[in-house]
């Protein structure tokens, strides 16, 4: 073998457990992490979660108040958090006999929404009292949907949804 076959071997190899240590520290990096795999049809996530709404006007500033961004529409309203939303039902929307694309029986308070909090439990605080909300649990110890220790702090919406706030350390 000659010089330049040589050398082009040894680049060869050094780029090659380059490229294995890479993927080899990549790994580890996402170890215990489950992706699902995009080129198969399944489940990503929500999209929305919809809700029938009793009180309107109160319901709109409570989430408001919340920091959300709310849209109305004649029959629906959505509040939009992040890449998702809540659409409230209008009560004629729900309480008409035509609207037949819901739970049948759902009625307010109907709700159970956990969100994830940012930030501290004093900026919560905070933030709920913007809402005249009141605690009625926590901060309190808990396990979330993204399997770590957190901490919730529940209230109630003004229709008497329970919703909890989820703080990741």
């Amino acid at each position: 073998m000659n010089h330049l076959s040589k050398t082009a071997s040894r680049l060869s190899k050094t780029a090659s457990r380059r490229r294995f240590l890479k993927g080899a520290a990549s790994a580890s990096a996402t170890a215990g992490t489950v992706f699902a795999d995009t080129d198969t049809p399944g489940i990503r996530g929500f999209d929305h979660v919809a809700l029938p709404m009793q009180n309107t006007e109160a319901m709109l500033a409570f989430y408001r108040a919340l920091g959300l961004e709310v849209a109305e529409g004649p029959s629906i309203c959505a509040v939009y958090i992040g890449g998702q939303m809540i659409n409230f039902h209008r009560p004629a929307l729900w309480q008409g006999g035509k609207f037949t694309l819901r739970a049948p029986e759902a009625k307010p308070p109907c709700g159970d929404l956990c969100f994830v909090w940012e930030g501290t439990a004093d900026a919560l605080k905070t933030t709920l009292d913007r809402t005249s909300a009141k605690v009625i649990e926590g901060p309190v110890p808990r396990q979330g949907g993204r399997k770590k220790a957190s901490t919730s702090v529940y209230v109630r919406d003004p229709d008497g949804n329970l919703l909890e706030f989820m703080i990741y350390p």
